[in-house]
């Protein structure tokens, strides 16, 4: 079980980011930026992904991830998801050349990022394997693959400008982050640690290698995207507003 998981967790850190430099590229296009900002902008975002996957495998290998034994201990897990989530909606939304080649991105492109989420669907395989405990795996598996179907829903009413498109994009974003949630709080409640609640016969092994990669480099790229998408979306209805406030007067 581990060399497989081995296998599908590497096989998804080169899949992800490309699929994430695919997308970033669409806005490019779009943005009209010169040969020079493309080719710095392409290297950049492909550096970074590489060095942040360099940067969290030792700790993962060296099971520093684990959930901490005291609320005293740093959640080093927890540092690497948000602050992760946190770099990839700035680079892309407040820098201004990220934000000028997000605003160029299709809605649709963003919200299609979320389709990989089925990824998921190996918490599944591992709880049918009794390597991952099912009240982790069940909501774990399950929300990440309904995310990913929300996510293709949303893609497709907005790539065919479907009068519920902006609805269900929002609701994509919903289950997504909400799905985060559950399965940050029942991957703590059911491994070794501060709060091992849940699952005490046979603790998950979720923040053990290699699927610490998980919350440690997988996730805070799907929540970044899901901060993009809220912020692109709020920024168009703001646009929107004000147009229609200029007409009025």
């Amino acid at each position: 079980m581990t060399d497989f998981l081995i296998f599908y967790v590497r096989t998804f850190a080169v899949a992800l980011p490309l699929i994430a430099l695919a997308i970033m590229m669409i806005g490019v296009s779009r943005a009209n930026l010169t040969a020079g900002q493309t080719g710095v902008t392409v290297t950049v975002a492909a550096f970074l992904f590489g060095l942040w996957f360099a940067i969290v495998v030792p700790p993962s290998e060296s099971n520093v991830l684990n959930v901490p034994p005291t609320l005293q201990d740093p959640p080093i897990v927890l540092a690497f998801l948000f602050g992760g989530a946190v770099i990839v909606w700035g680079l892309a939304w407040i820098t201004p050349l990220g934000r000028r080649i997000t605003m160029a991105t299709p809605m649709a492109a963003i919200a299609a990022f979320q389709i990989p989420r089925i990824m998921g669907g190996v918490f599944l395989i591992g709880w049918l394997g009794g390597s991952i405990p099912a009240e982790f795996a069940l909501p774990a598996g399950l929300g990440d693959i309904w995310a990913g179907i929300a996510g293709w829903q949303a893609s497709k009413a907005l790539a065919n400008d479907a009068p519920n498109a902006r609805k269900l994009l929002m609701r994509a974003n919903i289950i997504g982050i909400l799905d985060f949630v559950f399965a940050v709080a029942l991957g703590i409640m059911t491994s070794e640690g501060f709060a091992h609640l849940l699952s005490h016969d046979a603790p998950n092994i979720v923040n053990d290698h290699p699927l610490a990669l998980f919350p440690a480099f997988f996730v805070p790229i799907f929540l970044g995207f899901h901060f993009l998408s809220i912020s692109k979306l709020r920024a168009e209805r703001r646009s929107e507003r004000m147009t229609l406030a200029s007409q009025v007067s």
